[in-house]
């Protein structure tokens, strides 16, 4: 709970999501109700369907086939894209290697390479897990940069004015730094890391997911097709709020003064 500045309680962080929340599958429901429509389930329906998928388990099996390539494809996108983030924001010669590369990755959708990614490897992990990966890589790797880049140079002439070497310069300034725009990379690559597991699934690999729902979508079950969506929806919720804890974890600088209770 936050404390107002004459020690009254204010209204915690989370009550306007909530709310906002609320008032969105209230007029769900109400317009579903209203229109009648067979494909457009009511939020009541969605969510009933839901539970009977997770209490049947025709939900996890799919989630932990889709899940392989998305844990996969992220943590390498990771694994890559962190480290050259942060070397061609320190030298000016990689930058001017990369960023060609760079720019053809953002300005390029992702869809026109996933044909050529299935022929060379197949409909296989392999070719999921670099779908992935490439609609994750570059917006971990560009948000490290700007971290690095967006350090003030003044503090890194000061510690070299004191005689503080690169490694120094790199744990004292370049890396606390860059903290924030490291994580806020992770989590815009972490919802496009889900939007290309799903996207590979629906377009080219059936498998998963992506199965499931062309499966409920075919049998015309709109009920569960929405429901399965709402999980997606709550995975990725999950991952966010847990990438957000681990940032308050690893670095509290970078997310603001603590919150008293």
């Amino acid at each position: 709970m936050i404390t107002g500045a004459h020690g009254r309680r204010a209204v915690p962080r989370w009550t306007k999501p909530l709310l906002a929340l609320a008032v969105l599958l209230v007029v769900w429901q109400v317009a579903a109700q209203a229109r009648g429509n067979i494909l457009i389930p009511t939020f009541v329906e969605s969510a009933r369907a839901l539970i009977e998928l997770l209490v049947t388990g025709a939900l996890w099996g799919p989630f932990l086939v889709s899940n392989q390539a998305l844990v996969l494809g992220y943590v390498l996108a990771v694994l890559v894209g962190v480290p050259l983030g942060l070397a061609t924001g320190r030298s000016q010669l990689l930058q001017r290697a990369f960023n060609p590369w760079v720019g053809i990755l953002l300005a390029l959708p992702i869809a026109p390479l996933m044909p050529v990614v299935i022929s060379a490897l197949g409909p296989t992990l392999a070719a999921r897990t670099l779908i992935v990966f490439l609609f994750t890589f570059v917006y971990v790797a560009v948000n490290t940069r700007a971290g690095v880049r967006n350090v003030d140079p003044a503090l890194i002439e000061m510690a070299r004015s004191f005689g503080a070497t690169e490694r120094q310069i790199w744990r004292k300034i370049l890396l606390p730094g860059a903290v924030p725009a490291v994580f806020a990379g992770l989590r815009i690559g972490l919802g496009r890391a889900i939007a290309g597991m799903i996207v590979a699934e629906l377009l080219l690999i059936a498998s998963g997911i992506g199965l499931l729902l062309l499966t409920f979508s075919g049998n015309y079950r709109s009920d569960q097709v929405f429901a399965l969506v709402m999980a997606i929806m709550i995975q990725a919720v999950i991952l966010v709020s847990a990438m957000r804890a681990l940032e308050q974890r690893v670095a509290p600088w970078a997310t603001g003064p603590a919150v008293r209770e």
